[in-house]
């Protein structure tokens, strides 16, 4: 279970307490951290095979150019508190934390390139064997989810011939600085996430951070790998949808940049935490109208937006995926709680789920449908005739109540958020299946005949 809001000064994390801290790799995040590490006053021991970028760093010298850095690297080795080396044996002995800084390149079919990771690991694996004291190992490396466990962790064990979690602590902790502002974002971070194998290893680093003005979370390893990744594929989305939407302006003679400045002035919508949770297929009267309006005037204009463009077809995908959910159970008796396209609405345009019930009665499958706003004696205009000159069957599987669905299914299906469908699960046979789209009420992904569309 993940934890916000971490305690920063609260009797048991002292501000003034002091690390022994060795950083395996001077590269870019690693020479950063250690500089900014050392300057609060720990005890810094960097580590590179390179003999070199160590040469640089006794020197009083950085072996990257980025603000500030330097001037901290001067200092704090001047002062007794920053040196390095290229013996892993000598950084593992005199310290009680390690970060793992080094390089995860790619590899020409886009995977990762981890041959530097299980190096290092081997080399502190070997080291942490002749150790009494218990050490605790901080992959800092962005990491795919499951290099943890499936290299980090057995390399380690292997080299050691010590149990992680045990004999040694284990946690992952990305980094999310910039080149540029690197040590501002290190001392100001948009939020610090803690990965652990053990809690133990999870107090240190909260004990480290707690000087940080930033939301903590203490979360499971594979959540803590993935972060990073959630947040640079959505800063080149941003890059990519900007640049798409100011060609577009462009030809259109619209100035790109202050349309941009209204369209980030909206903290609710558009700049905010909303629609970025996964479910099910966006439906309405806005959303798709409007994308294909914007992608046709695009192709009018013979301008390639393929961001834009993908976005319907990305749309269609999560329908099949919520079909293939429902039919990949084998069972004939389905209903249906909630087929607007959103909770607290009668409106059916476009709302994926009658796509879903579409195909599901072209399939054979036998229906019953519900949902409280849907009431075909006091729909009017347009949701009124779209049922009746669109989908005139669907009226007929409409049933008044949850208490119907529940009695005729072996499947119930959840397809929108309506308060009413939050207790469910308390009402279910032990033979019956829920697939739920919205993540409704309390049921749990992985509990038996639970089926959550992204989770």
């Amino acid at each position: 279970m993940t934890l916000q809001g971490q305690p920063r000064d609260d009797g048991k994390y002292r501000k003034d307490y002091k690390l022994r801290i060795s950083i395996f790799g001077l590269g870019y995040v690693g020479t950063v951290s250690a500089a900014c590490l050392a300057s609060e006053g720990h005890s810094v021991v960097g580590v590179d095979s390179v003999a070199a970028k160590a040469e640089l760093m006794n020197r009083g010298l950085s072996p990257i150019i980025e603000a500030d850095v330097s001037e901290l690297i001067a200092q704090a080795q001047a002062e007794g508190r920053l040196r390095a080396t290229s013996n892993p044996q000598d950084a593992i002995q005199n310290t009680e934390l390690s970060f793992v800084c080094v390089g995860t390149p790619s590899q020409p079919n886009g995977n990762l390139d981890l041959r530097y990771i299980r190096r290092i690991c081997a080399d502190i694996g070997q080291a942490l064997r002749d150790k009494q004291e218990r050490h605790t190992v901080i992959i800092r490396s962005t990491i795919l989810p499951g290099t943890m466990r499936n290299v980090v962790i057995p390399t380690l064990e292997e080299a050691s011939g010590k149990k992680a979690g045990r004999d040694f602590g284990v946690s992952n902790n990305p980094e999310f600085m910039r080149e540029g502002t690197a040590v501002k974002d290190y001392r100001f971070p948009p939020k610090i996430v803690i990965g652990e194998l053990d809690p133990q290893s999870g107090d240190l680093l909260t004990q480290l951070y707690s000087h940080l003005d930033a939301p903590l979370i203490r979360t499971d390893i594979e959540t803590a790998e993935m972060v990073k990744y959630v947040d640079n594929c959505w800063h080149a989305l941003k890059i990519g949808f900007a640049n798409e939407i100011g060609n577009l302006a462009r030809c259109m003679n619209i100035d790109s940049h202050p349309l941009m400045d209204i369209f980030t002035q909206d903290r609710k919508l558009n700049i905010s935490p909303a629609y970025l949770k996964p479910g099910f297929a966006f439906g309405g009267s806005c959303l798709p109208k409007d994308l294909r309006a914007l992608s046709y005037k695009a192709k009018s204009l013979d301008l390639e937006m393929p961001i834009l463009s993908s976005i319907l077809r990305s749309n269609e995908q999560q329908i099949q995926q919520g079909l293939k959910l429902i039919t990949d159970l084998d069972r004939k008796r389905i209903g249906v709680l909630g087929f607007s396209f959103k909770a607290g609405t009668d409106d059916l345009r476009e709302s994926p789920m009658i796509e879903v019930i579409e195909r599901l009665l072209g399939k054979g499958y036998d229906l019953r449908i519900y949902d409280r706003n849907v009431n075909m004696a006091s729909l009017v205009g347009a949701n009124r005739d779209f049922i009746l000159n669109h989908i005139p069957h669907i009226s007929k599987l409409m049933v008044k109540d949850p208490q119907s669905i529940l009695e005729h299914a072996e499947v119930i299906v959840i397809g929108n958020n309506d308060p009413q469908f939050a207790e469910i699960a308390q009402k279910l046979k032990p033979e019956q299946h829920v697939v739920d789209f919205v993540r409704i009420g309390a049921m749990k992904a992985g509990a038996h005949g639970y089926h959550g569309i992204a989770w």
